[in-house]
């Protein structure tokens, strides 16, 4: 048979009986060998890990019975590892390590072993299967594989409370010696925090500590192998702890007096001001709760918790009014919203604020002793009856006086007016039910010393019917009569009223269309409430040819139907050419009235260039010759007046080629009013026609006739001279310059000398 040999293997391994605690230790050596005598497992190896020596680490020896020591058989080794971490002698059977060992990788390999004969490669024995097991060492340190950790703890925990259960991990073989027996220390937070030894578990190791004085600890701890004995090895990790929190603080106000303001027009429901409870303690142990528990604006303001459950906003319930109270004091009470039973003793967790609000006066609109205003007015009311009066006060302290007015948009009829300052309403315009029955205006309150101070009401009047109007038929009406129609027979009426409808009877018999074929009869109606109204209106009744059941076979009107050989399109076709032909006419004579002179032409009617040549001077007053004045007072006798005999111009007026306009009123008073108005009237006419002279120029007469006594009367050569002129010569030139001296104020001044 073959055997296996490895001497330090088997000492090792008897050895490694010897620790496990499966074995007694009561057991001799000797009793232990005898055993494995018996039942030794012969085909496994034991070599330790991480072998450093320079020499391949010898394992064990492969020996065969059949092998006489003459170098014919030839071992040979395969399976895990063969020839790459393990070789074999094939002489010797001599089996070494060639590459270092970690048990961590690979605890065990599986090879086989066979012995041949060298030369011919027969096996000499079956194969056969062995194990080489890695015997561990202690090379690994504990490891805390999710470090480092975050914890936290209830602040004021008792001591012994469990934060945080920590674990390390050994790679070394936890059933050979006490490679992997590892042992919990503390190496920084103490007296805060312990640890166990033997679990990990972090425990809380001082009483009562405060979040809100440190919140935060660091935590180092320990694992080392070997129980922790000198020359283990060992790994730390860091635990962050944090103090959670816990409701141990009460809240307090910051101030035991507020002091807000707000103004008396604030709305209900405006936001006043906003008070907080301070907490030491955060998130729900913080939440707070408000509620006014007395003082005089308890039923005036209101207080809410805002979303964030941290501050109390005071907002107002009431309509505020300066003028009656102009403070308020509310007792405000803050208690926390969560309580832990656990720490009621730190209680109580409330406190107490007093709010002062003020009320500020404010510039308010005058109000309307009532909210709205009803009237009735007859339609038939006098115009300037008062029918309503309103009244508006200011109520601010000053009270200020009010005007009144009525918004003009609300009456755009103007059928009423209001008196400034009485308030009294009144109508100013008839009414009429029948075209509005009812107005709606608004009436306007301003203060006198602050116009935009505007209160409004609004007024509602409903116009009361009276029996103002005539009753008349609903519409045109037309009745026949049958020729042989007896009396006391009722007419066919062709349209009729479903109310207030009458009956019109035949008082005779014996109707004729020859002897009379319309009839029209006058119809009086009255109505019945005073003032009685009557009007008279006109039922035509035509005489009818009937049949015996008195369905009508012809009347009168037949005369007035279409023939029945004209169609519908051929009236549509004669309207049409009707309507053409109107238009056409209507084109034409527009066209004519709209038809131009022509333009006046350079050689017959263009008169502004043209110069009238007089060879001599004025005459003066007496000379009547020249140019009669009348002819500006009146034109057209100008026209029809004598020519001047002595000399004849070489153009005539121009007026006579513009048509004279009449002044109205006949003939003024002063010559100057006939000429400006017939100046305006010809300026008129040439504006209407762009055609008519005269056009824009400029004349310049810089000539003056000689032979004259008074020489030259202009004034254009004396521009230079600043000196005032002497104008006493005019009295020596005769009573013809007489008027000329008054005009210049020679012969005044003269009297005054005298």
């Amino acid at each position: 048979c073959s055997k296996y040999v490895n001497d330090l293997n088997l000492l090792e391994f008897f050895t490694s009986l010897l620790d496990s605690p499966t074995v007694p230790q009561e057991k001799t050596v000797a009793e232990l060998l005898r055993r494995v005598k018996r039942g030794w497992v012969w085909n496994q190896f034991f070599v330790l890990e991480e072998y450093t020596g320079l020499e391949p680490l010898y394992i064990g020896k492969l020996h065969s019975d059949m092998d006489q020591g003459d170098g014919n058989i030839r071992y040979i080794l395969s399976g895990e590892g063969a020839n790459s971490t393990f070789t074999i002698d094939d002489s010797t059977g001599d089996i070494h390590a060639i590459q270092r060992l970690d048990r961590e990788v690979k605890s065990q390999y599986v090879l086989r072993a066979q012995a041949r004969h060298r030369v011919t490669g027969r096996p000499l024995e079956p194969e056969s299967e062995f194990i080489v097991k890695i015997q561990d060492i202690n090379d690994n340190e504990p490891k805390f594989l999710d470090g480092p950790y975050q914890a936290s703890v209830p602040e004021m925990s008792p001591i012994g409370t469990s934060v945080i259960h920590l674990t390390a991990t050994d790679a070394d073989d936890p059933t050979y010696g006490n490679s992997a027996r590892v042992v919990y220390s503390i190496l920084e937070g103490q007296p805060y925090f312990s640890v166990e030894p033997k679990t990990g578990i972090v425990r809380v190791s001082l009483a009562d500590m405060d979040r809100e004085v440190r919140e935060e600890y660091q935590v180092v701890i320990q694992a080392k192998d070997m129980g922790g004995q000198m020359g283990g090895l060992a790994g730390t990790t860091t635990v962050n702890i944090t103090l959670s929190d816990v409701n141990d603080n009460p809240p307090k106000f910051a101030q035991k007096l507020y002091q807000m303001s707000v103004p008396e027009s604030a709305p209900v429901g405006s936001v006043v001001g906003r008070i907080r409870a301070k907490d030491r303690d955060e998130g729900a142990n913080a939440e707070m709760t408000y509620r006014i528990i007395d003082g005089d604006g308890r039923d005036t303001f209101d207080i809410t918790t805002d979303p964030t459950n941290l501050f109390g906003i005071i907002t107002i319930k009431k309509t505020l009014d300066f003028e009656s109270k102009r403070s308020y004091t509310l007792k405000v009470e803050g208690s926390n919203r969560h309580l832990d039973p656990r720490y009621l003793n730190k209680g109580p967790f409330s406190d107490i604020t007093i709010v002062h609000v003020s009320v500020e006066d404010v510039d308010e609109a005058p109000e309307f002793s009532a909210p709205f205003y009803y009237a009735e007015i007859p339609e038939d009311v006098e115009i300037g009856t008062i029918f309503k009066t309103v009244s508006a006060r200011d109520p601010d302290a000053a009270n200020n006086s009010i005007r009144y007015s009525i918004e003009r948009t609300s009456d755009p009829g103007k059928y009423f007016y209001m008196d400034i300052t009485s308030g009294a309403l009144m109508t100013v315009l008839p009414l009429d039910r029948e075209e509005i029955a009812w107005h709606n205006i608004t009436i306007l309150a301003m203060e006198m010393n602050n116009p935009n101070m505007i209160g409004s009401v609004s007024v509602a009047v409903k116009v009361i019917d009276i029996n103002d109007n005539p009753p008349s038929l609903t519409q045109y009406y037309e009745a026949f009569v049958c020729e042989n129609a007896k009396a006391g027979q009722t007419l066919g009426v062709h349209r009729c009223s479903s109310d207030n409808s009458a009956w019109i009877l035949t008082r005779r018999g014996g109707w004729s269309q020859r002897e009379q074929s319309v009839y029209h009869l006058p119809i009086l109606v009255t109505d019945g409430e005073p003032p009685v109204q009557t009007a008279t209106s006109t039922l035509t009744v035509r005489v009818c040819s009937c049949d015996a059941d008195g369905n009508v076979l012809s009347c009168s009107a037949e005369a007035y139907t279409l023939p029945a050989s004209l169609s519908r399109g051929a009236l549509i076709a004669i309207l049409a050419c009707i309507f053409v032909l109107l238009v056409m006419i209507l084109l034409m004579l527009s066209l004519r009235s709209h038809r131009k002179k022509p333009c006046l032409t350079d050689e017959e009617e263009n008169v502004h260039e043209n110069i009238v040549r007089y060879d001599d001077e004025g005459g003066g007053e007496e000379d009547t010759e020249a140019f009669d004045i009348a002819a500006m007072w009146n034109p057209r006798e100008a026209q029809l007046g004598k020519l001047r005999q002595d000399m004849m111009p070489e153009i005539e007026s121009l007026s006579r080629y513009v048509p004279q306009v009449c002044i109205s009123g006949g003939i003024m008073a002063t010559g100057d009013g006939n000429v400006h108005s017939y100046v305006l009237s010809k300026l008129y006419e040439a504006d209407l026609d762009p055609c008519a002279p005269p056009y824009d120029s400029l004349q310049t007469y810089a000539y003056e006739g000689e032979g004259s006594v008074a020489e030259s009367l202009s004034s254009l050569q004396s521009a230079a001279s600043h000196n005032d002129h002497d104008y006493d010569y005019l009295n020596d030139w005769g009573p013809r310059f007489r008027k000329l001296a008054e005009m210049y104020g020679v012969i005044e001044a003269n009297n005054s000398l005298w």
